[in-house]
């Protein structure tokens, strides 16, 4: 049972939320206004104040605090997009998002309206999204998303008449529409990156193998293939002979197979396959050499070209050797720092922006290796005085100084999750690293672990038993809620 009521965006509101789970309060959370009752809880959300740029005069005299609405665009069920929303509005924004149906953001007490994204009418999706939030900033949770927005800005700046509101947005939200292009191609982003003094591998583009050919008579191996438009490690070959390279180029010069997106359509929901596999688009490659040491990124909090607040990691464990961190550390890179801020400032950049390097075994000298138009999957969390994104981008937007949120681990170790946990449930990383756990999330700590349960089949119902039990083992005492509950 349950009775929701989502305000409307001039209603006032006021803050104050509390759970109970099995007679236990958790934290207070900003959310929607609701109450549910489904036999194990009781959740009461009461109307909370929220920013509105229209009318902020009218509630200043009261002497309530504004809070600036965040959109959140995603076009996949990325986790991580969930804890970046919890983490904006715990930061004392209010959070609405568009996104697929069954998106993780709907799981968490959050967001405060949800807006469905349509792979099949994605800006006019995008667009009621936008008209219906009113928000002071939109934050783009993936690569296509962040493409998306720079379509939308291409479409509006078209029309004959003055600047649309749209393209003043989107321009604030992501920063100078003239570099929008250079961020989706890898070998013309280092190329402009080593104008600006940054450090970086040997890179070429490759059209064709004869090309390929000629690079690799050149460059010595391993060398590392990249398909433009890919995320993840997905695109991503490592090679070390010119038999590989050629096998490579041609897998990574293909365009998606039908079969492949079919599948991800039907049993992902993910439809971001579809329209390339059927217009038969094929990617751009470009080659990197090959750096030995350790991988490393920055995910940075910019406004107009300014860098606000910064993470800096190395990579301490991985799934694959191309895909993404499970583990992290945090450090402090003189080099790493310099070139983000170089490049922010090169590209006047704003939003959230990930950074990706390779740091030379052999020097520590960082090589820029490529750039996340985006937020990444650290975007979330927060390690202090210019360490804390969300409470970085809400001070830009209101001119109110930075409020930071209580360091959530002096722990440099962090296990990311379910990343690390799906990758191995008895990783020693979970017991001696900070554990990244949604705990005050129950719905979206139950999602996690059966989506790892459906990702890890190999693991026999005895062994995910103990699995599960030992990550309970793990819960605050406040927030005791098994996530241990089978999906309907």
């Amino acid at each position: 049972m349950g009775v929701e009521y989502a305000p409307n965006q001039s209603s006032p509101q006021l803050a104050s939320v509390h759970e109970f789970w099995f007679g236990c309060v958790l934290p207070k959370l900003p959310g929607r206004a609701r109450v549910t009752f489904d036999g194990l809880r009781i959740l009461v959300n009461e109307i909370r104040p929220f920013y509105n740029r229209n009318a902020s005069s009218q509630f200043s005299g009261l002497g309530i605090r504004m809070q600036p609405t965040v959109l959140i665009f995603s076009t996949t069920r990325w986790f991580p997009t969930a804890r970046l929303g919890m983490a904006l509005a715990n930061s004392g924004c209010a959070v609405d998002a568009v996104c697929p149906s069954r998106h993780p953001l709907g799981l968490t007490k959050a967001v405060r309206r949800l807006f469905r994204y349509s792979n099949f009418a994605p800006l006019r999706s995008l667009m009621r999204g936008i008209a219906a939030s009113n928000p002071d900033l939109i934050i783009p949770g993936d690569d296509l998303a962040t493409d998306r927005l720079h379509e939308l800005y291409r479409r509006e700046s078209l029309r004959p008449d003055k600047k649309s509101n749209l393209c003043t947005l989107i321009e604030r939200s992501l920063g100078s529409p003239e570099n929008f292009p250079v961020v989706y191609q890898r070998a013309g982003f280092l190329q402009l990156a080593q104008q600006a003094g940054v450090r970086i591998p040997k890179t070429s583009l490759i059209r064709d193998l004869g090309e390929l050919q000629r690079w690799t008579a050149e460059t010595e191996f391993p060398i590392v293939l990249k398909a433009d438009g890919s995320s993840g490690g997905e695109g991503v070959k490592v090679v070390r002979t010119m038999a590989e390279a050629q096998h490579a180029f041609r897998k990574l010069h293909a365009s998606p197979l039908l079969a492949r997106a079919l599948k991800r359509a039907l049993l992902d929901g993910d439809t971001n396959l579809l329209w390339p596999s059927l217009l038969r688009r094929r990617p751009v490659v470009s080659a990197q050499g090959f750096v030995e040491g350790r991988e490393a990124n920055s995910t940075v909090a910019c406004w107009n070209g300014s860098v606000l607040a910064a993470l800096h990691f190395e990579v301490a464990n991985k799934k694959h050797s191309t895909g993404h961190a499970t583990v992290i550390r945090m450090i402090e890179h003189a080099e790493m720092a310099g070139a983000v801020e170089a490049l922010v400032s090169r590209l006047k950049l704003s939003g959230i922006h990930g950074f990706d390097f390779m740091l030379e075994a052999q020097t520590d000298n960082a090589y820029l290796i490529e750039i996340n138009p985006r937020s990444t999957q650290v975007g979330h969390l927060p390690l202090g005085l210019g360490h804390d994104l969300p409470a970085a981008l809400l001070s830009a937007v209101t001119g109110i100084p930075v409020q930071v949120r209580p360091t959530v681990t002096e722990n440099s170790t962090i296990a990311l999750f379910p990343q690390e946990w799906t990758r191995d449930p008895a990783s020693p990383f979970i017991q001696t690293a900070y554990h990244d756990v949604p705990w005050d999330e129950p719905e979206l700590l139950r999602a996690c672990v059966n989506r790892s349960r459906k990702q890890n089949r190999s693991l026999g119902q005895h062994d995910w038993e103990i699995a599960v039990a030992n990550l309970m083992r793990l819960v605050p005492q406040k927030t005791a809620a098994s996530p241990h509950k089978q999906t309907e």
